[in-house]
């Protein structure tokens, strides 16, 4: 059975300092923690951040997952161009296919994630903030799909998900023209969810994850499933995954729950069962 120790070259170490988690009771900060380098996409820590979300996934009482870069210049820049010039083709091509499979893993997360953007976010970076559930920068933020600027194109979803986002026009408008955009336009566009004053991207970003948090989280998982497993069906087969999905909350305690403490006029406290 293949391993994601297994999808990287045999000398990639793997790095436990290149990403860390802190844990805020039932919501957890995934930080990446290259500033000297812009937080960029290097195999090790793509290792590490790959190995972390497989830890994470099965951790249910974590009701939130908040993603962001250490430092206050970037989020993240992206592929780490520096280790990409001593790469052969199909070095490279393996490269971009680990950005591709950190970007799934992140999407394909059951609990709701949101990329907290203090700085800049290029090219796989922006293509990670995209793979999360919501977006929140800070009003200096800047950001783009910059690879048509390098002689590529954004490999690791950003030809898919941007235009799912924001439409295929405004998408190709960013993509072909590889310009930089403020968080004022992105939040215009439908790229970002929240834009916060300067200094306070995390406090804002950690209201919206608590206000996640405090529902029912069994409830929140199938919501989240219901939209994305929704999104490329016909409205007929749409409507009956989300019914799928509803069943998975019927039988739980915390709908039990939350009708009583609805008749008796307090605050729920699910347990996540």
């Amino acid at each position: 059975m293949s391993t994601i120790h297994d999808a990287f070259p045999s000398d990639v170490p793997d790095e436990p300092d290149l990403v860390s988690v802190d844990r805020d009771g039932d919501i957890a900060w995934l930080t990446l923690e290259r500033p000297e380098a812009m937080n960029c996409l290097s195999f090790p820590l793509l290792k590490r951040f790959r190995l972390l979300l497989e830890e994470l996934r099965d951790d249910l009482s974590i009701r939130c997952l908040l993603i962001n870069g250490r430092g206050d210049k970037a989020f993240c820049t992206g592929a780490d161009l520096k280790e990409r010039r001593g790469m052969d083709e199909a070095m490279a091509r393996r490269h971009v296919g680990q950005i591709k499979a950190l970007t799934c893993d992140v999407e394909a997360l059951p609990q709701p994630t949101i990329a907290v953007i203090n700085g800049y976010a290029f090219g796989g970076g922006l293509e990670l903030a995209l793979a999360c559930d919501l977006r929140v920068v800070a009003s200096n933020a800047t950001m783009g799909l910059t690879e048509t600027s390098l002689a590529i194109i954004p490999g690791a979803g950003g030809t898919q998900r941007l235009p799912r986002l924001v439409g295929a026009a405004r998408a190709k408008d960013l993509i072909l023209t590889a310009r930089r955009i403020d968080a004022d336009e992105a939040e215009r566009l439908g790229l970002v969810d929240r834009v916060a004053p300067g200094g306070r991207v995390r406090d804002v970003a950690l209201t919206l994850a608590r206000a996640i948090a405090a529902n029912g989280p069994v409830a929140v998982r199938a919501a989240k499933a219901a939209v994305d497993g929704g999104l490329s069906l016909p409205l007929g087969d749409a409507l009956d995954h989300e019914t799928a999905c509803y069943e998975r909350v019927l039988g739980t305690e915390d709908r039990l729950e939350a009708l009583t403490a609805f008749a008796e006029k307090r605050k729920p406290r699910f347990e996540g069962r």
